[in-house]
């Protein structure tokens, strides 16, 4: 075993990474909640449009730290040379706990509910063990065995991770450009864009604002792992050129994806079937319309690549934010051991995947890990982009690059906006996920207080 990675990543593997794990099944099953909560079609793009100029000014605005930050660790690392070790492991510490492993669990469980529309013994409802204490439905269980095997993949290598990354990406945004392109020529109608947008134009108020911010959400999570490539800084090459572009060109490549396909649905099928689209999967009404009834088959592939693919990128990325942790104290050394053949952190993964397997087992509802990652991650996000302000003004003699800050005041006014609309209508969820953050205080102090220990004794 020894503690260094190999920077082995290109630019294109580095942009894959961030459409990879930015696209996975959310833009198929979001639409849905979101037309439902705000309405009509306008609010609808609008809600989109949000999203995605809101991970943008994100993207461009981490620009700056990956440019003057060079120690690997990304967003983690960021945190602690703009804060302090104490947010650093905080942030490390939500996302082991709820922001990286929910969303690997909940994208594998997406995985395993599109499969059983090819399959229908896969089900929410048929068990493998129906005990009192422990329920594991056959859908959780290929979640689980997803999980298991992608981690198994990306433990013999990152050239093997990245492999399965590359082909999933391309094979994705490829497969939703399909839909896309026959669905303009297929599926448009002119009486359901008029009743769709020309007869429900209405007025716009403080509470419409409010609605609309709240439906961000499932938007962003759509789109919210566009940072991920910064935690995997040490393995790509000319990190301070490479990940600026990727996250830019990355973001950029979802956004018209997204935009587009939305317009689509809109374009193609009224409102109100939108919001009742059968379990929320709104491509479905769209190609049962184009092809038929193979329509459900072919959109349950397409899902099942989208996610697999994302899957894959978050599971590859986020056990790098364990290993630099290990490396700097703030959790066990073993974690910091990096495998002489494969040269990847094999106990971090393992770690990541028994935590994302808990929630597959003890959960197993989107809806709800949707709630806890989006409210967690926007809280570090919204830190992160004030951090940006906060280490221009503590290194004002050594800064050396400088991004236009109304990227990074526009990120963090929007981000605050939702995450105030989120504690308005979603106060549970929310101060569940601020406990399971605040579980980790304690831990750093006794790991402090250990470590010192440790080194007062030798």
């Amino acid at each position: 075993m020894s503690n260094d990675l190999k920077r082995t990543l290109n630019l294109n593997d580095s942009i894959s990474v961030v459409v990879g794990s930015m696209v996975g099944c959310g833009i198929f099953l979001v639409s849905a909640d979101i037309a439902r909560q705000v309405g009509n079609a306008w609010f609808l793009l609008l809600v989109w449009i949000i999203a995605g100029l809101f991970s943008l000014s994100g993207a461009i605005a981490y620009a700056e730290p990956v440019l003057n930050i060079k120690e690997d660790g990304g967003q983690y690392m960021f945190l602690k040379k703009m804060f302090n070790d104490f947010i650093a492991f905080l942030y490390g510490w939500s996302l082991l706990l709820v922001i990286q492993t929910a969303t690997i669990a909940a994208v594998c469980i997406a995985v395993g509910k599109f499969l059983g529309i090819l399959l229908p013994q896969i089900s929410s409802n048929i068990y493998l063990i129906n005990m009192p204490l422990l329920k594991i439905s056959t859908q959780q269980f290929c979640g689980l065995f997803l999980c298991i095997l992608l981690t198994f993949i990306n433990s013999r290598g990152i050239k093997y991770g990245v492999i399965t990354q590359n082909i999933f990406t391309v094979t994705k945004v490829l497969s939703i450009a399909g839909i896309i392109t026959f669905g303009l020529f297929l599926g448009c109608n002119w009486e359901i864009i008029s009743s769709n947008f020309i007869n429900t134009v209405g007025s716009f108020s403080f509470s419409n604002l409010e609605m609309i911010s709240a439906a961000t959400v499932g938007a962003i999570f759509a789109m919210v792992t566009w940072n991920n490539i910064t935690f995997i800084s040490a393995e790509v090459k000319e990190p301070e050129k490479n990940i600026p572009l990727a996250l830019f060109w990355g973001v950029i490549i979802v956004m018209i994806l997204y935009l587009f396909i939305n317009v689509l649905y809109v374009f193609s099928i009224p409102i109100e079937q939108i919001k009742t689209a059968p379990e929320d999967i709104v491509p479905v009404i769209l190609m049962r319309k184009i092809t038929g009834a193979i329509g459900e088959i072919i959109t349950a592939v397409i899902i099942m690549i989208s996610a697999t693919g994302s899957a894959n990128g978050l599971i590859m990325t986020g056990a790098r934010v364990y290993y630099q942790m290990a490396k700097d104290n703030l959790l066990f050394r073993n974690l910091a051991k990096v495998n002489e053949k494969t040269n990847v952190p094999v106990n971090s993964l393992v770690l990541q995947c028994f935590w994302s397997g808990m929630f597959i087992i003890f959960c197993g509802n989107y809806s709800e890990l949707l709630d806890y990652v989006i409210y967690a991650a926007l809280i570090f996000y919204v830190l992160t982009a004030i951090g940006i302000f906060v280490y221009r003004f503590k290194n004002k003699e050594t800064l050396k690059s400088k991004v236009n800050s109304i990227f990074g005041l526009f990120f963090i006014l929007v981000g605050s906006f939702i995450l105030y609309s989120l504690t308005i209508h979603k106060f549970a969820n929310s101060m569940k996920t601020l406990i399971i953050i605040a579980t980790g205080i304690p831990i750093y102090l006794v790991w402090t207080k250990y470590k010192l220990q440790k080194t007062c004794t030798k």
